[in-house]
Parts: structure tokens; C-alpha cells; sequence
């Protein structure tokens, strides 16, 4: 009984663990390359883990499911993607708050995402990877500017991966933390340096920002994540509230731009984890699972300075070496979606997917506006061009267990066409 009962909050502590250390690297990398500070980078850390970890335990206390919550990864990879903005940090504090209203409309009116659904599935499947692209090669990077750090990373990357894949990014992760700790006195680091931190910035909108920046952050977290976090839920039987779980996303993705925070969503990958049979035989003690996930988000978001420093500590390619490893998975299945076979009546739709990727992966800049934006144009251009229309599913993308870095060893999670 007493095992029963504990089941479900150690699936949850697990979750929770593995979602914040498999991609904390790729929410830090994100924020900086659009212009926050060292402070800024760190409270915006703790302010989607506080805010994914309160919507998780009030969505799965109020719905009795297990609804896991998480921060957007490949959204955090676009912004790497996008760089700077017009109007620097603030903009893209107002792009953030964007997003989230966005989300919010989506929850409030369906046809939002019904548009969002309606985008080709190789051309959505092709933005994402080429958003993730530069990120992947940091390895490859890494290994050859810092081979005596990046060598040991990627060695307990792989044999994790081979053995425990649940636990390769985090291992990873933990291998980089030591190398750098035996490289580096740590000088200047001090007990501020470890606190939690929140940093408020006013937000400012700039056009070139909510084009090249909101709606691709818009876009990439609704087809990455919460389309393919919801036929997670399903494909457990369950009946998930996308409606009210778009609004609660959206809404904490609103008011905690100001912090510094960049989207909050419905997770993929640690949905499997919290929804499977793994987190309690009877699926309707499962919700436990995703509440304590979401308590264990919030509190290793109070890490977050510690955690910062650890990437301030280390050149910045290892770190993104880290997060490239977090992210081969969903770059794998992003190529999958993107280049499989067309349909005969559906010649051009691979052409179209290849331009959006170049296009985008190009990291190209026009008018302030990022790549993401252009690519996604680009293909849609392609298509009109040839005119033909794409026969693809609605937003195809790579399956849930790759969304967020890293397979689930064993469950029940089945594959979802595309991300």
C-alpha cells in the first residue's frame, strides 16, 4: 500500500528532474542570445519553472489528470536561432507577453488553432529543424575547440544513451559540471551569485519582434508541444482539457514575461512519463505524478542563479554543446517529418520543406526579422508557386518522446505522426 502510494510521487520527482536538467542549458543559451543579462537569463529560468510547476499542479488537481507542464524547448531554441531583436531584451520581453496572449486567444477561440493545425506538415516539421540546426553541430563545435572538456560530455552522453537514454542529457550535464569544476578556481563567484533571482524588465513591441519573434515563438510552441503533448494524453486514454490548458499556459506565459520568461506548454516527453503505467497502474492515480512534477519543477527553478553560474563558469561552446545533445533527437524527427515521401497528387511539398529548412537554418536576417519567420514564408511561397496543395497531416512533427531531448525507455507512449 505504502509503495502504491508513493509510486506516483517518485514518478513525479523523476519528471521533474529529468525535464529541468535535460534543457535547462537551452532556456539559458535562448534568453542570452536575445539579449538578456547574466540576472535576466537567471530569473527567467526561475520564472518558467515556478510558472510551468504552478500550472501543472492546479491543472492536474483540478482535472484529476496528469498534465504535465513544461517550458517550450524548441521555443527556447528559436531564440538562439533568432539572435538579437530590434529593441533588444525588452522587445523580446514584449514578444514573450505576446506569445502568451496568443496562446491564450488559441484557448479562448478554436479556430486560432485550427490555423496553427492547417499549417504543411513538412514546412512546420522544416521550420523546427532548422531552428534547432545550429544548436545540434555544437558538439561537433565543442570537440574541436574543447576536446579535452567536451570529449568526457559526449563519452557519458553516449553510453548513457545506449544503456539509460531516460538519463543521458542529465548525465551529460553532470559530466560538464565536473569537468568544469576541476578547470576552474570558480574566482568571483560568490553566495548572491547562488540565489534565486527575479529581474523585472518592462516589456517594449517593436514590429521586426512580433514578427520575427512572437509568432514564430506562437507557432513553434503550439505545434511542438501542445499539439503533440495533447495525443500524448490521448494516447493514454485520456480526454485532456486542451481548451482551459491553453489558457492556463498562455496566461502564465503572459504575466511572467516581465521576469523574463519565454512560453510555458503542455510537455510531450514528460507527459509520457507522469501518464504511463510507470507512474501507477491505475490511471486514475496518475494525476499525482504530474501535481508532484510540477511542485519539483518550481523548486529546482529556485536553482536557477546556481545554475546559471555553473554555464557562466564554462566556455559557452560546452554548454551549448549540452543542450545540442538535448535536442538530436527532436532534430531527427523534425528531418523525418519534413523529408518523407510525398504523397503522388503531393510532388512539391518536399521541395517546399527543404527551401524552409535552408531558409531558415541560414539564421538570415531581413527587415530585423529572423530566419524562423523567412523560412516558414519561403515554403508557403513554394507552395503557392507550383500551386498545389499539400495533402500532409495538420502539423506534423517529431514524435512526444523526442520533443524535449530524450527517448522514454519503456511505457506506453506511442508514436505521434510528426511533433
Amino acid at each position: 500500500m505504502v509503495g502504491d502510494r508513493l509510486q506516483p510521487v517518485l514518478a513525479g520527482v523523476v519528471t521533474a528532474v529529468v525535464g529541468f536538467a535535460s534543457s535547462f542549458t537551452v532556456v539559458l543559451a535562448g534568453l542570452r542570445a536575445v539579449g538578456a543579462s547574466e540576472a535576466q537569463a537567471a530569473s527567467g529560468l526561475l520564472t518558467v519553472s515556478v510558472a510551468a510547476g504552478i500550472c501543472a499542479t492546479w491543472l492536474g488537481l483540478r482535472h484529476r489528470m496528469p498534465i504535465a507542464i513544461a517550458w517550450s524547448t524548441p521555443g527556447a531554441a528559436l531564440l538562439v536561432a533568432t539572435g538579437p531583436v530590434p529593441g533588444g531584451w525588452p522587445a523580446a520581453v514584449g514578444a514573450f507577453a505576446l506569445c502568451g496572449l496568443l496562446i491564450v486567444t488559441a484557448g479562448l477561440f478554436p479556430a486560432l488553432g485550427r490555423a496553427v493545425a492547417a499549417i504543411p506538415a513538412p514546412v512546420a516539421a522544416a521550420m523546427l529543424a532548422g531552428v534547432l540546426l545550429p544548436l545540434c553541430t555544437a558538439p561537433v563545435r565543442a570537440l574541436v575547440e574543447v576536446p579535452a572538456l567536451a570529449a568526457p560530455v559526449i563519452v557519458t552522453w553516449l553510453v548513457l544513451h545506449r544503456f539509460a537514454p531516460r538519463w543521458a542529457v542529465p548525465a551529460a550535464l553532470v559530466a560538464a559540471a565536473v569537468v568544469i569544476a576541476l578547470t576552474t578556481t570558480g574566482a568571483g563567484v560568490t553566495l548572491g551569485d547562488l540565489r534565486p533571482v527575479v529581474s523585472p524588465t518592462v516589456p517594449a513591441f517593436t514590429l521586426p519582434a512580433v514578427i520575427g519573434l512572437a509568432l514564430p515563438l506562437f507557432l513553434v510552441t503550439m505545434a511542438a508541444q501542445n499539439v503533440p503533448g495533447t495525443a500524448v494524453l490521448r494516447g493514454f486514454g485520456y480526454r485532456p482539457p486542451l481548451a482551459p490548458a491553453l489558457r492556463t499556459t498562455g496566461l502564465a506565459t503572459a504575466l511572467g514575461a516581465a521576469t523574463g520568461g519565454h512560453a510555458v506548454n503542455l510537455a510531450a516527453i514528460t507527459a509520457a512519463l507522469a501518464a504511463g503505467p510507470d507512474a501507477h497502474p491505475d490511471p486514475d492515480r496518475r494525476w499525482i505524478a504530474s501535481v508532484t512534477a510540477g511542485i519539483g519543477l518550481a523548486l529546482l527553478g529556485l536553482g536557477a542563479g546556481a545554475a546559471t553560474t555553473l554555464v557562466l563558469l564554462s566556455p559557452p561552446v560546452l554548454i551549448e554543446a549540452v543542450a545540442g545533445l538535448a535536442l538530436l533527437g527532436a532534430l531527427a524527427g523534425a528531418l523525418s517529418s519534413a523529408l518523407a515521401p510525398a504523397p503522388a497528387s503531393d510532388p512539391q511539398s518536399r521541395e517546399a520543406a527543404v527551401v524552409t529548412f535552408v531558409v531558415t537554418a541560414s539564421g538570415v536576417s531581413l527587415l530585423g526579422v529572423g530566419g524562423a519567420f523567412w523560412g516558414l514564408l519561403a515554403g508557403w511561397l513554394m507552395l503557392l508557386l507550383f500551386r498545389r496543395r499539400t495533402q500532409a497531416p495538420a502539423v506534423g512533427l517529431p514524435g512526444p518522446q523526442e520533443l524535449e531531448g530524450n527517448p522514454v525507455a519503456g511505457g506506453q507512449s506511442r508514436q505521434v505522426t510528426g511533433r
